[in-house]
Order: C-alpha cells, then sequence, then structure tokens
C-alpha cells in the first residue's frame, strides 16, 4: 500500500491504494510512518517526494474503517496521536525538504498531509477538500496550523468551515500549492525540484524549516535568539566551509548534506 523508491538522492513515497483514492487505514497511516522515518534516517535521501497512484493524491480518512470503529464502539481509534500526529510532525521537522506531488483530488487528512510539505506541485485537475465538516469533525492532521499560515486566518476559516473543493487554479491563487502543471507533467516537475533541493545543503534546509515553524508562534527576540543558534550550528557543517571556499574561488559549490 506504500511503495519506497530511491534517486538521485530522493525518496518517492506513493500511496498506492488507486482503488479506495489511495484514502488513509491503519495499516497504510503505519506504513507511511515507517516509510518517512525510513527517509528521515537515511543521509543519502536529502529530498523526499510524496505522492499517490491513480487518479488521486489522497482522499483522507478511509470511511469505511472509520464505519467499522464507530459500530465497534472505538470512536477514532485515537488514530489522531498515534498515526497523523506523528506523521505531520516528521514531515513538518525532518531535515530533508519534502515535495508534494498532488496528482488529483487531495480530502481532508489528505489535503492537509498535502498542506503539511515544504512545497506543493499541483496538476492541473488536482482538487483540495477541506471536508472535515461535512461529517461533522473538526480539523486534524495539523491543517488548522499549516492552512492559515499559507493562506491566513480569514481565507483558513472559509476554507475549513465551508468545505468548498478549491481547484488548482484556485489554489495557485491562494498560495496553497507552489507550482501547477499538466496532469503528464506533475510527477516529472515534481522530482526535478525534489533532485535541485537535493542537491543543496540538507542541515541548512532543516535549519530553516525549524526557524520558521519556531517565527510562526514567537517574538521577535526569542526568534532572533533560535536563528543565533541555529547559525552557530550551520557554521559548523563541512557543507558551510566548502561553500564558503567555493565563493572565494568563484566556483559553484557542492553540498553533500554534511
Amino acid at each position: 500500500m506504500i511503495r519506497y523508491d530511491v534517486a538521485d538522492a530522493v525518496a518517492t513515497i506513493t500511496l498506492d491504494r488507486p482503488d479506495a483514492m489511495n484514502s488513509l487505514t491503519a495499516e497504510v497511516k503505519t506504513a507511511l510512518l515507517e516509510a518517512l522515518r525510513r527517509a528521515a534516517a537515511d543521509p543519502g535521501v536529502r529530498a523526499v517526494l510524496l505522492t499517490g497512484s491513480g487518479r488521486a493524491f489522497c482522499a483522507g480518512q478511509d470511511l469505511r474503517e472509520h464505519a467499522a470503529n464507530l459500530e465497534a464502539g472505538r470512536a477514532l481509534d485515537d488514530t489522531v496521536r498515534r498515526h497523523y500526529n506523528p506523521i505531520i510532525e516528521l514531515i513538518t521537522t525532518m531535515d530533508q525538504p519534502v515535495v508534494a506531488a498532488v496528482n488529483g483530488v487531495a480530502a481532508g487528512a489528505g489535503a492537509a498531509l498535502a498542506f503539511a510539505c515544504d512545497l506543493r506541485v499541483a496538476a492541473e485537475k488536482a482538487k483540495f477538500a477541506l471536508a472535515f465538516g461535512g461529517i461533522g469533525l473538526a480539523p486534524d492532521s495539523g491543517a488548522s496550523w499549516t492552512l492559515q499560515r499559507l493562506v491566513g486566518l480569514g481565507r483558513a476559516t472559509e476554507l475549513l468551515l465551508l468545505g468548498e473543493p478549491v481547484d488548482a487554479r484556485r489554489a495557485l491563487e491562494l498560495g496553497l500549492v507552489t507550482r501547477v502543471v499538466p496532469a503528464d507533467e506533475v510527477l516529472k516537475t515534481a522530482h526535478e525540484l525534489a533532485v535541485r533541493l537535493a542537491q543543496g545543503p540538507t542541515r541548512a534546509f532543516g535549519a530553516t524549516k525549524r526557524a520558521l515553524a519556531h517565527a510562526a508562534g514567537h517574538s521577535l527576540p526569542e526568534t532572533l535568539a533560535l536563528e543565533a543558534d541555529l547559525q552557530d550550528a550551520c557554521v559548523a557543517t563541512d557543507d558551510h566551509v566548502r561553500a564558503t571556499a567555493s565563493f572565494l574561488a568563484k566556483e559553484r559549490p557542492v553540498f553533500h548534506g554534511r
């Protein structure tokens, strides 16, 4: 249900339940978290590409499994804490940049999964639906955190309360996605972007992700203090030392992620 491939220092993680629009069962979420942990721990992986097979990116929670849990008295079966939260935390905190190739529908937790990624390339036919309210639920999978940072509080409130689908062009206008390309180019474009990131200073990218997340909820003095700490750590990396020497020699730096 999850495919994992590595090429050009990019780990491609594919949700592979096309007949179910790549909806998320407990088994799929467990496998997805394992794949993300594998990528995060591999020094040979310097960027991650997340996508879905078939006509959907991810339709969110598998409602058949959820309905069975409700009938059995298990409610959410603690899936938010056990599955969704660690998945989103890992995507947003791993050093490697994460690119989403949104090849089709991204709904509910599937949309939130895309929003947690650092960059999003969407197919022209892609659609986003914050469908939580439609089934009487509040947002999860970090949607209340990521969405308003992408589009602002007012737009986030509108998208979450009304639950109206957003097509790819509108998503680009709102800032939900980075690029929109024809459907047959989405994976190629996203992979090229991931390869470009994989050739960069991985530890500095990780520091940048941490700085942005921290700055969203802290004061300027607190942010300045963290930036100083992160710069101290980056200055000590091999990538920085070599890149500085390359700059002085008027050469293009080559980064190794160390």
